[in-house]
């Protein structure tokens, strides 16, 4: 199962709005097939274990890192595919929330005869799929706030200043980060400071680069920044206000951007919450929040970071400097947001702590 969850990890960043999974087919101790979904959410995990398995998967025993589908879609269904390839035994990691399958994946394979094993390594098959499961459960994507701070959680000196804190290992793991997730989000602040590509930049993970999302209230991002200009290289979505200048809308869609209208929220901004479920709408199920101190306390005042990435380096810049977090109006400690260490990694010289949101 282990080894059917690093295939399923894999897909994160390239299946959307489908889960990332994965599946080893297993006979007289060997293996004999294996796959993971595939870009694009087809073929499934378990199609092309079988595919590479032929006539050896009869008999065998399938480990699956999430429930098998049952319904009839754009692929059919990988319950009925791994009864028709005669497996005698399923081991499958955690149920799919998905209300068209939800039970009626196990139930399938039980009722044709193969034995059922549910809830190996179910944890990390739920965190794996958290985003999948977000949306399932709450219509929105998970999202994760990255950041990268000195000791004292400053992203810029009090000049600005802010490249580069961290070191180059640091930073190549920030672009794994972003081939892992299906959109990239900064707020109009720091893409007009910045003029960001939000690309991933490591050799041969071009094509992972994932949807960029601007959080720009009014549409005042410079039509030569290079989120605009690069926008039909690169999917680029912007999320505005619903009361925002159609006309400037009309331009920046000229440009090859396209342009989410949204409810307004606080201050210049869309309402987050109503933003996020459009995302989730349009497939979304893995958002890596990027932008400035701004934005991202916004997302915090409103208990919308479920996970958070912390790049630290071994460098103090003083109260002077720019904070990760903007104020969000935390007047006891009761009421901050909190989270638990998922893991910590050295990269380099300097660190990434992962978090996520303790319920």
């Amino acid at each position: 199962m282990r080894a059917a969850l690093g295939l399923a990890r894999r897909g994160l960043g390239k299946v959307w709005p489908n889960p990332a999974v994965g599946c080893i087919l297993v006979r007289e101790g060997r293996i004999v097939g294996r796959g993971w979904t595939q870009s694009g959410g087809r073929p499934h995990a378990e199609s092309e274990a079988i595919a590479r398995a032929g006539a050896a998967a009869r008999g065998a025993t399938a480990y699956v890192s999430l429930e098998p589908c049952s319904h009839h879609g754009k692929t059919p269904p990988c319950a009925e595919a791994l009864v028709a390839a005669g497996i005698a035994r399923a081991v499958v990691a955690v149920e799919d929330p998905d209300p068209r399958v939800s039970g009626r994946g196990t139930a399938r394979l039980a009722a044709a005869g193969i034995e059922v094993s549910l809830g190996l390594m179910r944890e990390e098959a739920a965190e794996l799929n958290a985003g999948f499961f977000m949306l399932m459960r709450e219509g929105r994507p998970l999202v994760t706030w990255k950041t990268a701070t000195t000791l004292d959680g400053k992203i810029a000196t009090k000049e600005g200043e802010s490249r580069w804190i961290t070191g180059e290992p640091a930073r190549e793991r920030a672009h794994l980060l972003r081939a892992a997730h299906d959109a990239v989000a900064v707020g109009v602040g720091t893409a007009v400071a910045d003029d960001p590509e939000l690309t991933c930049r490591i050799a041969g993970l071009e094509p992972a680069s994932p949807v960029r999302v601007v959080v720009d209230g009014r549409l005042r991002l410079p039509l030569t920044s290079r989120l605009v200009s690069t926008a039909r290289e690169t999917p680029t979505w912007f999320i505005t206000r619903s009361d925002a200048p159609e006309a400037r809308r009309d331009v920046l869609r000229r440009a090859g951007v396209d342009v989410i209208a949204i409810e307004p929220g606080e201050g210049d901004r869309p309402a987050l919450r109503l933003a996020l479920e459009e995302l989730g709408k349009r497939g979304i199920t893995r958002l890596l929040l990027e932008g400035g101190g701004q934005l991202a306390a916004a997302f915090l005042r409103e208990g919308l970071v479920d996970r958070i990435a912390w790049f630290r380096a071994g460098r103090i810049f003083g109260g002077d400097a720019l904070p990760a977090a903007a104020a969000f109006g935390v007047e006891r400690i009761a009421d901050a947001p909190a989270f638990r260490r998922l893991s910590l990694t050295f990269c380099g010289a300097d660190t990434l702590e992962c978090y996520a949101r303790a319920d």
